[in-house]
């Protein structure tokens, strides 16, 4: 199954994207002529996965290399190095270009920065002099589609870079991505942002508009209606819950990167000891489609009845005399088979995890916790974690979910945990706790919490809820509404303006407002849910609404959002962009650093 997903039913042509973002990389090889080795910053390798196949670039001369510490190894006299600006990736450049300068080596070299170059890098190859020996380019990606719905600005380090570091750069490139978009689909017209990141990237948005406009009047209306920009500083509470969607549990416990697992090649059922096999996950498959979205326990149950119902038309097949429409109906049903045993395997690697008293023990945790239920209990499971040691990321989810919660910890217990944290896990773990303090999310209880009324005016506990037949987006969670969907969901139905006095209890400014003048598109607050007709486009589409995460978004979620979209109600077709797809332990991982 192909790696590279496929777009065609996205509701905005993605493919086209995609395409120029192909068309662009194929102009640089052969700018550069002949033979080369193309040398590629590993973590833009799995972006660029999604983009291209490796066999196209090979057919323009490319022998593809590994960025590392080490010198590159080829024959080729035309080096051309494709990385995202990052000053240890500068040095190790710089290294192996003295390397070769040492060895007598004659070479071209090109440096082409993905999306754009910076002052900061060019810096570095001026002090290590090999400035004049390179030639510099962009290669301007903004964009990733991960699938037909979801887009990804491939910027893992964003949420710790704007809160820890003050680097606010990632923002001015979401704003380019959309302005991007903007220049294929027409300016979106109405924005709501919520978060100080997010409003920061609609005033850029804005200024881009003004500074570099996109012609309005070539397109009758914007494709896009709406873009919702959405802080993760506003609702750290959804990321450090644990998802139980299935593509969620996957992502907790296999990690999906890029769209595919990796994982050993006999949890898949191959003969192959000790190799590791990579499982590609996206529309393509079209039974994950199916189910990826749902709660895992109803998905099992679904998986266990493909299989008998498989098993008994075999059982037909070879015991009943069949016509030739009922042969070619089986050899139809047979094409899935594949794919069913693909997912069997995977659920059944996940039970192993899901069914173990640590995870369901943790679950518990968390849902006391966001019911503000009884605090001691909590103490003393996450002392009882840390004494066990186990992971530091598993006891920091909980908390820091604890401390978003309740505005803190009381000053006793934050002391004491700092104290008992660093004494088990080691002292070199100090710049971490100072990064989460920093961040706000790991701290001294400094007011009253406005959790419980949060809480209950946004309805994020919803009791008794029917995984197989969900009516409300706490489904993905089994009881728990993601708080930023419940914001996605008022923003699209009736506004923030019936929910302004909650939102001024959550972190950050939020701003509604907007652009251009299109008298032929629907104002946002007409968009209600109950009046379809006014959310339709003239050519009779649904109005299509843009959700941008900067942060981070993970994958219950997105989930959430799939649903809320195929509810009957609902007037629109929702694409989610984001800076990455998260889960607690990567996001969390983004603030962790060892001393020394």
């Amino acid at each position: 199954m192909a790696q590279i997903p496929n777009l065609d039913n996205a509701p905005l042509n993605l493919t086209a994207i995609r395409e120029q973002s192909q068309k662009e990389l194929i102009h640089i090889l052969k700018h550069v002529r002949g033979k080369k080795c193309l040398v590629i910053d590993p973590k833009l390798g799995d972006s660029l996965s999604l983009i291209i196949q490796t066999s196209s670039l090979k057919e323009h001369g490319a022998e593809l290399r590994h960025l590392s510490a080490e010198p590159v190894q080829t024959d080729c006299t035309k080096v051309v190095y494709l990385v995202r600006a990052q000053l240890k990736l500068m040095r190790f450049i710089c290294s192996s270009i003295h390397n070769d300068v040492s060895n007598g080596l004659q070479r071209e070299y090109y440096v082409y920065f993905v999306p754009r170059r910076t002052v900061v890098c060019e810096k570095v190859l001026e002090e290590e002099k090999v400035h004049h020996m390179v030639t510099i380019g962009e290669y301007p990606l903004y964009v990733v589609p991960l699938d037909e719905d979801v887009l990804s600005f491939e910027l893992d380090l964003s949420y710790k870079e704007c809160e820890v570091d003050g680097d606010t750069s990632s923002l001015w490139h979401i704003a380019k991505a959309i302005h991007k978009l903007e220049f294929s689909f027409g300016v979106i017209p109405n924005v709501r942002a919520k978060g100080r990141a997010s409003v920061r990237v609609a005033d850029i948005l804005n200024r881009m508009q003004a500074e570099e406009p996109v012609n309005s009047s070539d397109m009758a209306v914007p494709e896009i209606n709406t873009v919702i920009l959405l802080d993760r500083e506003v609702d750290m509470v959804t990321p450090l819950c644990s998802q139980l969607t299935y593509e969620g549990l996957l992502d907790e416990f296999l990690h999906i990167n890029n769209g595919s697992v990796e994982l050993d090649a006999s949890i898949m059922g191959l003969q192959q000891e000790g190799k590791k096999t990579k499982v590609p996950l996206n529309s393509s498959d079209k039974l994950l489609k199916e189910i990826r979205d749902l709660n895992f326990e109803v998905v099992v149950q679904i998986l266990r009845q493909k299989a008998t119902s498989m098993k008994q038309d075999y059982t037909d097949m070879t015991t009943t005399t069949q016509t030739v429409s009922d042969l070619k109906d089986f050899v139809k049903k047979l094409n899935s088979l594949p794919e069913i045993t693909r997912h069997i395997n995977l659920a059944q690697h996940l039970s192993t995890f899901t069914s173990k008293p640590s995870f369901l023990g943790q679950l518990d945790m968390e849902h006391t916790i966001i019911e503000a239920q009884s605090y001691d209990i909590c103490f003393d499971y996450i002392e009882e974690l840390i004494h066990k040691q186990e992971p530091l990321t598993t006891v920091l989810r909980l908390l820091i979910l604890f401390s978003i919660t309740n505005s803190g910890l009381p000053k006793k217990q934050f002391d004491y945990f700092r104290r008992e944290l660093l004494h088990s896990y080691g002292f070199e773990h100090i710049a971490t706790l100072n990064n989460l303090e920093k961040a706000g999310l790991f701290k001294k209880q400094d007011s009253k919490s406005n959790w419980l009324t949060i809480k209950r005016t946004l309805q994020l506990v919803v009791e008794d809820v029917d995984t197989a037949n969900p009516s409300d987006i706490a489904y993905v969670f089994s009881g728990y509404a993601p708080l930023s969907i419940r914001l996605v969901q008022h923003a699209i139905r009736s506004g923030w303006r019936p929910v302004e006095e909650t939102l001024k209890l959550l972190p950050g400014p939020h701003l509604e407002t907007r652009r251009g003048g299109f008298s032929n598109s629907p104002s946002f607050d007409t968009l209600s849910g109950v009046s379809t007709s006014i959310a339709k486009v003239p050519d009779g589409r649904r109005a299509l609404v843009l959700v941008v995460f900067v942060g981070g978004v993970t994958f219950a979620e997105i989930s959430a959002l799939r649903f809320l979209s195929s509810q009957e109600s609902m007037a629109y077709d929702l694409i989610i962009a984001t800076t990455k797809i998260v889960n607690g332990q990567t996001l969390l991982e983004t603030f962790m650093e060892k001393l020394g």
